[in-house]
This record gives C-alpha cells, structure tokens and sequence, in this order.
C-alpha cells in the first residue's frame, strides 16, 4: 500500500473514531438529561439461598435486594448475571463484570486481589447433621469426619485448617445445594456452610430432622460486594452511600425480614425441642 492511502486510510479511521466518540457523548449527554439510570453488571453465584439464587431465569435473594436497593438510592442499576463462585474474582478483575456478589466474606487474603464496599450482612459458620442423635457436638469432632462443602468457601477453608489441606474427608460441591443433596444422602456425617443458608435450608426441608448448630469458636463474619482492585470511578463509593441510606431509612431491616423470618422461625423452634 502507498504512503498516500496509507495516509488517506488512517485519517479515515480517525474521523470514524472521532465521529463514535462524539455520538458516545451525545448518548451519554442524552441519557444524562433524560435521568436514565447507569447499569452495572454484577457477578453472582445464585446458589446460596436466601442470600441470592435462580427462580426462574432471574436471580433472586436478600443480597440481591440490598444491592439493588442501594444502588436506587444513587440513581444506578444492576443486571445480575449468574456466574460459578470458584472464578468470581477474576471475573471483576478482569473487567467481565463491575461488582461480584455472592455472599463473599471480606478477608485480609481477599482483600489482596479486590476491593469490598461496606459491610453489609453477619454471618457465621453453621455446622449441620442429618440426625439429631449424632454425636457430633463441636467443630473439633469434625477432625476425622466426612463434610460436605461448597468449593471455596469459608467452610471449604477452615475445614483445611482442622483436618489438613490434602484432606479426603472434605467433599466440595460447586454449590451449597449439592452439598445439601450429599448429606441427606448419607455420603457425608456433616455439612459445614454459613448460617443464613443453612437456616433457609432446614426450614424449607421439614421432612429430614436434621440438627444444626454453631460452635463457639466460629467468628463473626461480615459479608461485603467485591470490586476490581483499584477502581477509580466512585462505584463503590456510590454503593456504599446508598447502604448507608437503606439503612437509615427502614429499607434494610424490610429487605431482611423479607427474606430470613422464616428461617429464623424455624431455628428457634429447634432450638425449644
């Protein structure tokens, strides 16, 4: 090609680009007058009910909800996309999504490789059998016993901390659902997974007498919305004021009596037996 097209064509290329870039702006410009809401895609792995799981074609749950609410209260929208918890955090990193939800619990570890808005939820670890005569009664009887856990999670992590990394007892399943399916099948003496989840599970399972129950040791932990390390661009600071809006104004505690009375109606009610 000759310098002159080579010229001719690359001029042509800029005022293409030139001319998206200003069409960009006038959409931009548009929706900006107009009060369009800006979406943001969120990561979830919608397996962990009642925190965020499937019905139907959409993800539903109280994680989603308080996203979702917090994000009215700054005038931005969220399109949940489910995606399998084991690649979460590349998936924000690498730019495929804006926000990873998935009852993630914020850690020193995890705070390395993302960013987490505020706090939004405590949670613990609950331990659970299918038999209310087992005899398991702590955590540290679980040093030699089967458990079933969801792959990457903080069960699945200090399950490795009691029995040893390379351990054969720990059973990981993609999701909490499956590792459920595990224990009332009897391919495991226990389920280890976050106590919100586990008090939905029981309660909608009414049929298996399973026991259930959180051993002293466990701490408190708080669950945040993961973002791309580093992010510049104020979303996670808009996220964070409109938690602190929901809060204030009665749209949080309705959003968690929405989704976690009956589990709790149901745990308390174990409990008096």
């Amino acid at each position: 090609m000759s310098y002159q097209k080579t010229l001719s064509a690359a001029l042509a290329a800029a005022l293409l680009l030139a001319g998206c870039s200003h069409e960009n702006a006038q959409q931009n410009a548009a929706s900006a007058q107009t009060g369009a809401a800006q979406e943001y895609i969120v990561a979830t792995d919608a397996a962990y009910a009642p925190l965020e799981y499937m019905e139907g074609e959409q993800v539903v749950g109280f994680s989603r909800d308080i996203l979702a609410a917090a994000g009215e209260k700054e005038g931005i929208k969220f399109n949940f996309v489910n995606t399998p918890f084991e690649g979460i955090f590349a998936n924000v990193q690498k730019g495929d999504s804006d926000v990873a939800l998935a009852s993630i619990t914020i850690t020193d570890e995890r705070k390395q490789i993302v960013d987490f808005t505020d706090p939004y939820f405590e949670a613990t670890q609950m331990i659970v059998t299918a038999d209310k005569g087992s005899d398991i009664k702590s955590f540290a009887d679980l040093k030699t016993r089967s458990v079933s856990v969801q792959n990457g999670t903080t069960a699945d992590l200090i399950l490795q901390d009691l029995q040893g990394k390379d351990s054969k007892l720990i059973r990981r399943f993609e999701n909490m659902p499956l590792a459920f399916k595990e224990l009332a099948a009897g391919g495991v003496d226990a389920t280890v997974g976050d106590n919100g989840v586990v008090q939905y599970f029981v309660a909608n399972n009414p049929d298996v007498k399973y026991n259930m129950f959180v051993d002293p040791s466990f701490p408190k932990e708080q669950y945040g919305f993961a973002l791309k390390k580093g992010r510049t661009d104020g979303l996670r600071e808009k996220i964070n004021k409109g938690l602190a809006a929901i809060k204030a104004d009665g749209t949080y505690a309705k959003i968690e009596q929405k989704w976690f009375d009956k589990g709790a109606a149901q745990q308390e009610a174990s409990a008096a037996k």
